[in-house]
């Protein structure tokens, strides 16, 4: 069936076309009696808005991108819930794109984004991005980006972040004041600028400490995942029988990292204690608990979001809006895989 058209109800109910239309937004100088037969018949008609006819007119799209490096990580899906529910409630589409940690494939997925008209773009950096053209090129297409958890610093638009530096630091000198003498990091590539902060908090906790740092306690994770917390686990017990704890860039590492010691024999956290980071749901379903750092992705989303949805409102009314830093709080969650603080 042809959709209905407002030239269709205009002519069944003998008005013009503005009339049935300014019928159906409500305007004021139509007649309660009009509208409800204008509404009634487009009911009837099964009518319906052209929405590319209302794109053309308002020169918004009511989409936005969404690109992520993992869609199936714990805190991104947490992101993604919290960006949809803020986008639902002022109508916007949200067409979300992975990564899958490549900056090839992160280009690309912004050149479609831009070829679709989106309004806006809200993006968590790939662990291989290096170059920010394609953030600048999209910018000077009159385009609102937020950057949101991998963030480049050196990107003059708006951030959603936490502070990582402070949160490491406070993740390693839990494991200090816990008593551990002895501690490891299993950190992420060296790229991506949140596991650069991660890092630098942990060494800032020794340095603050005391406690010497040895970089041969550093292992550099670069795809992140369980087999890799194995792995390492079983390697930094062979190379350096004395660690006593580990703080681990993210929690999927860490919870790999425990599986592995614990099929080992080695006790958690009498031997060895550990802290993860982010708070995934297994992290309290795993034994020993997880300790570590809860990092608040729903939140992050909520505020990334409504930070675009102003600047996309700036860009309707032709103003511009500086752009922001959001820092938003962390915090530590105690659980079994850390022994309790010495006093």
């Amino acid at each position: 069936m042809k959709p209905t058209t407002l030239k269709e109800i205009a002519e069944i109910l003998g008005i013009s076309i503005t009339t049935v239309s300014k019928a159906l937004k409500d305007y004021p100088d139509v007649s309660k009696k009009t509208k409800a037969m204008v509404k009634e018949l487009a009911v009837t008609m099964n009518y319906r808005p052209n929405s590319f006819a209302v794109n053309l007119r308002t020169k918004e799209s009511k989409t936005i991108g969404l690109i992520i490096p993992e869609i199936v990580h714990h805190f991104f899906s947490s992101v993604i819930k919290g960006i949809i529910s803020q986008a639902e409630k002022k109508g916007y589409l949200v067409i979300i794109l992975q990564s899958d940690e490549s900056y090839v494939l992160e280009k690309k997925q912004m050149e479609l984004l831009l070829n679709k008209n989106v309004d806006g773009l809200l993006i968590s950096l790939a662990n291989a991005t290096a170059d920010f053209d394609h953030l600048t090129n999209f910018m000077e297409q009159g385009k609102p980006l937020v950057l949101f958890d991998k963030v480049a610093k050196i990107v003059n638009c708006s951030k959603i972040i936490i502070d990582d530096r402070k949160a490491a630091e406070t993740a390693t000198q839990h494991l200090i004041d816990t008593g551990c003498k002895r501690i490891a990091h299993f950190r992420g590539p060296l790229l991506p600028q949140n596991s650069i902060d991660r890092f630098l908090g942990y060494r800032k906790a020794l340095r603050d400490n005391h406690m010497e740092y040895d970089p041969s306690l550093v292992y550099i994770c670069n795809d992140m995942s369980y087999e890799e917390g194995g792995n390492y686990a079983e390697q930094l017990v062979k190379e350096h029988p004395d660690v006593d704890g580990v703080f681990i860039n993210t929690d999927m590492v860490a919870i790999g990292a425990i599986t592995r010691l614990r099929d080992m024999g080695i006790d958690i956290p009498g031997q060895i204690s550990i802290v993860g980071f982010s708070n995934w749901f297994m992290s309290s379903a795993i034994s020993p608990s997880l300790t570590t750092i809860d990092q608040p992705g729903f939140e992050m989303g909520k505020v990334a979001f409504k930070r675009l949805y102003k600047e996309m409102q700036a860009v309707k009314s032709k103003k511009q809006l500086p752009p922001t830093i959001k820092v938003l709080d962390t915090a530590l969650v105690k659980r079994e895989s850390t022994r309790s603080v010495t006093v």
